[in-house]
């Protein structure tokens, strides 16, 4: 097995993702409580001790709300790039000089057989980004906090054998619902998050005879729901002639229940 994942929590109220190969484990994030993320790697046996280090996408709280902790407490290596380091200052608290690494925007870090590269997305923070891993033959792509995919987001994670996507809303649920309207503005604009129907289009254009499984990231508590967003999705793709359970299987994810710990 080259590769292995889960979705440990996603959506606004923390998110965090691990990976590993036989060498080496990684989280991606740390958008909940050190002793929370713990709780969700037993779940899926893995020890936060074991780890080799946490790429961070951007500064937002969901995304580094237990950063410093979980930095100080397993000694781990932390991946940013510069702006979002600068973005941190004063967020996460103290991290050791020899534990802060740059990890710049469109650029490729190797560990052992692990290729981590990183790629820019439209969001209101600093200097976002995401990544794509790939161990030998396959490719897992994991991108969400984006208000729209561009055509050069496309041909970076095009052909995947894994996508963890971003669909946050459903748009009518947005417009009608509560948030005020500079919330609701912010998320639907091109900084914002990729509505399901806009996520789906997306995704019409980037899987490929490789990609067996797309995983539902980040839907919005308020705006969307896991059955909503699964049959938009669904009827958007259809639309397209892509026929979900034909090409590929389509997953949840949940801000509180970790993914079974998979091989890519």
């Amino acid at each position: 097995m080259s590769m292995q994942f889960s979705v440990l929590a996603s959506g606004s109220s923390g998110n965090a993702f691990y990976i590993e190969t036989k060498d080496h484990s990684f989280l991606v994030d740390a958008g909940l409580s050190c002793k929370k993320i713990g709780e969700l790697m037993k779940q899926i046996d893995r020890d936060p001790a074991n780890l080799d280090g946490i790429f961070i996408t951007h500064e937002h709280s969901d995304h580094i709300k237990g950063l410093g902790v979980m930095a100080r407490k397993f000694k781990l290596p932390i991946y940013a790039n510069e702006r979002t380091w600068k973005a941190m200052d004063g967020l996460v608290g103290e991290i050791a000089v020899d534990q802060k690494f740059t990890f710049g925007m469109e650029t490729v870090k190797s560990f052992g057989c692990l290729d981590i590269e990183s790629f820019g997305v439209s969001h209101d923070a600093a200097e976002p980004m995401f990544y794509i891993f790939r161990s030998g033959e396959k490719k897992l792509v994991l991108i969400t906090d984006t208000g729209y995919v561009s055509d050069r987001m496309k041909g970076l994670i095009a052909g995947a054998d894994v996508y963890i996507f971003e669909s946050n809303h459903d748009t009518e649920m947005l417009r009608m619902g509560r948030y005020p309207w500079n919330v609701k503005r912010r998320i639907l604009s091109d900084v914002g998050h990729v509505s399901n129907e806009d996520a789906a289009l997306a995704m019409s254009e980037v899987v490929g005879d490789r990609t067996k499984r797309i995983y539902l990231a980040h839907l919005s508590r308020d705006n969307n729901m896991k059955d909503l967003a699964r049959m938009s999705v669904t009827q958007t793709l259809a639309a397209r002639g892509i026929e979900i359970g034909a090409q590929f299987d389509l997953f949840d994810t949940d801000p509180y229940i970790p993914t079974e710990l998979s091989a890519v």
